[in-house]
């Protein structure tokens, strides 16, 4: 159960400062959701964690080793046991449910992943989908294998960009409900990006609400609700 830090985060794209003297934690074994406003930079921070962007000043660590510092990639994406799940879900549309799933799982035997990709799917509850390709699935379904294969192999960090952002209320309570529980499962450190405070607040052990590159304030559901902050309590409609 890693804790997660950035220190002294500077980070541009072309001429756009987005992140400046941009320094937080997120807590081990935690759920923290990112809060903000569109272009705020709740995305940048995942995609610097996960190594999808190298920060040009400052430093970021996971589990107490440093993963990239002032420019430089220290540990590779693919060493730092994170799992990605972005907004647009990236599912390929030529694979099945299965190949989606089972990608990860290159090196393992044929039983082994069939085993593994099965009791997944089972665990969220399609594995009558196993077949089929992402033209094929609901919204909700697509949603579920993306999770399914965001943590086939087990992360210790679950990166999640607003994964939830297009289906119905109902049912992203019942995937929350899965989250939560996937979580106390397996026991990683999960970071959720969302715009929405109803989602935030239902889904977060603590928030950091973010503003203009910078976070204004973090702390739990209750400490949200008790703010003086301006911004936070504007945002969250308090």
């Amino acid at each position: 159960m890693p804790e997660i830090t950035l220190e002294h985060i500077a980070h541009r794209y072309s001429s756009k400062q987005v992140l400046e003297g941009f320094t937080c934690s997120f807590g081990a074994g935690k759920t923290t959701c990112l809060l903000g406003p569109s272009g705020c930079g709740k995305t940048t921070v995942l995609r610097l964690i996960a190594g999808l962007e190298v920060p040009l000043k400052g430093s970021i660590s996971i589990d107490d080793q440093i993963v990239s510092k002032n420019g430089k990639i220290l540990v590779p994406p693919h060493q730092r046991k994170t799992g990605f799940i972005f907004q647009d879900l990236a599912l390929w549309p030529h694979f099945t449910v299965f190949d989606q799933i089972a990608f990860g799982l290159r090196e393992w035997k044929e039983k082994q992943v069939s085993e593994k990709v099965l009791g997944i799917l089972e665990l969220f509850g399609i594995k009558d989908q196993v077949k089929k390709y992402p033209h094929q699935l609901s919204g909700g379904q697509k949603q579920m294998v993306a999770i399914a294969r965001s943590i086939v192999l087990q992360p210790e960090v679950l990166l999640m960009d607003e994964p939830l952002a297009n289906i119905d209320v109902t049912l992203k309570a019942t995937i929350l409900r899965h989250l939560q529980s996937l979580r106390e499962q397996y026991r990683f450190t999960m970071l959720y990006v969302t715009h929405d405070h109803r989602e935030a607040m239902q889904t977060g052990d603590s928030i950091s609400v973010m503003n203009a590159g910078k976070i204004e304030v973090s702390g739990t559901v209750q400490q949200m609700r008790e703010s003086s902050n301006e911004f936070v309590k504007s945002f969250i409609h308090l």
